[in-house]
């Protein structure tokens, strides 16, 4: 360990010790240590809980459909998000059971007395226990998902006195909020994937913007990537063939390419039907859920889906360039990139579920479950992706259509050559 992180550890364990959440421990056991680095370029202490979470059996706990959440508020004006501080904290693991998380360091060996992050259970803990600590309130003033709080009123006066009334609930059950993620009395803002307001619900932008921004197409090779996304969602659009004649034509190396005034209404004739039902749907928490990623040397693509009894349907795109520096990964570091920036872009659609599945063409998770040791980074990824329940399943790259097309957008293709320079004097194979 550098000296930064044995400084942080000896803090961190000190200041465990002192709130009486962690004990020293003579269990056989002994999760690694991992530290992770916050956007503030802080350091914090992780635990590596992979082993245990292997053999965890998982937990079945009722999620509430988001849209029926939705629906609760009614002609509600006024609303606030709560975000907790260390609330898994708050709950107590059973006398029996703490042996079973112990970690070792170089100052000794400790064990947790209250609920860690990492624990694959944790999650549905938490939701469980927040539904019991508000029942009496659900769906009249408070709306709980898991780790998301939502309060909400119909006049100023009366959200203050429902505010007041949970905020004091929280503090005598020692819940402490994050002020700095807190939103307090407004009348719009995001929960759950959506802008909730005064006027109603709508989805955030960034759920479809990956299609809503598609650039306009300049070549083959851009309507090829292009009808790879509509082609996989042709069997919900009405007269797709006809539709999608004009940009069929282009593919054709006898056609010279000319995006005409017909080809560019096909297009957005197409880019429309995406993104209304019956192809894009609303998510739903007891459907069978599915999400499906791809990546390249400069580009991630992804489409989280759902299957409604007859068909898969897309609920979310997403698409997105790599840093420059992850350019240079593997390509089994490149798919777990992937699979990690969707988890925590649809973390609410995700976690706590019963279970879902992610397809890949290239699953490097079990190469990483069987490594003894990782870096720091894939240390943290994997501490991420424990907190989700799934099932991994390998397609061939010939079947990863919509996520590949997705990755192949024109915008995200055009990486130069220069983003890194060679500088001079480096030999020939530095990078």
């Amino acid at each position: 360990m550098s000296e930064e992180e044995l400084r942080v550890l000896r803090a961190q364990l000190d200041d465990l010790l002192a709130k009486g959440w962690i004990r020293p421990s003579c269990s056989p056991y002994g999760a690694l240590v991992l530290f992770a680095r916050k956007k503030n370029k802080d350091i914090h202490l992780c635990i590596d809980y992979r082993k245990l979470n292997a053999q965890t059996i998982k937990n079945v706990g009722p999620l509430p459909r988001i849209d029926d959440l939705l629906e609760r508020l009614g002609d509600a004006k006024y609303f606030s998000k709560l975000d907790l501080k260390s609330g898994y904290h708050q709950i107590e693991i059973q006398p029996r059971d703490r042996y079973k998380t112990a970690f070792k360091t170089q100052y000794g060996h400790f064990e947790w007395i209250v609920m860690p992050f990492g624990l694959t259970n944790a999650p549905t803990t938490f939701q469980a226990a927040m539904t019991t600590e508000f029942r009496d309130l659900l769906n009249r003033t408070i709306l709980i998902y898991m780790d998301d709080i939502l309060v909400y009123s119909q006049t100023l006066n009366e959200h203050l006195e429902h505010l007041r009334a949970i905020l004091e609930r929280l503090r005598i059950a020692k819940n402490k909020a994050n002020q700095d993620k807190c939103e307090f009395a407004q009348q719009e803002l995001e929960y759950l994937g959506h802008y909730v307001t005064p006027q109603g619900i709508r989805p955030l932008a960034d759920k479809v913007q990956v299609i809503q921004d598609w650039p306009d197409l300049k070549c083959t090779t851009d309507v090829r990537s292009f009808l790879g996304l509509a082609l996989y969602c042709m069997r919900f659009v009405k007269g797709f063939q006809r539709i999608a004649a004009p940009l069929s034509r282009l593919q054709s190396p006898l056609v010279p390419f000319e995006f005409s005034n017909e080809a560019r209404h096909a297009f957005h004739t197409l880019t429309t039907a995406l993104l209304q039902a019956p192809v894009l749907s609303i998510y739903d928490p007891t459907l069978p859920t599915k999400v499906t990623t791809d990546t390249s040397g400069y580009g991630i693509g992804a489409v989280l889906e759902q299957h409604d009894g007859t068909n898969w349907h897309p609920v979310a795109y997403f698409s997105q360039k790599v840093s420059p520096i992850n350019t240079l990964d593997d390509a089994r570091k490149k798919e777990l990139l992937a699979f990690v920036t969707v988890l925590e872009r649809w973390r609410h659609f995700l976690r706590g579920r019963w279970r879902f599945t992610w397809a890949t063409d290239n699953n490097q998770l079990t190469y990483y479950k069987t490594q003894n040791t990782v870096s720091s980074t894939i240390g943290r990824w994997m501490y991420l992706i424990d907190q989700f329940n799934f099932t991994s399943k390998h397609i061939p790259g010939s079947s990863n259509k919509a996520a590949d097309a997705l990755l192949r957008r024109p915008d995200l293709c055009a990486v130069g050559a220069n983003t890194l320079t060679r500088v001079s004097g480096d030999p020939p194979w530095f990078l």
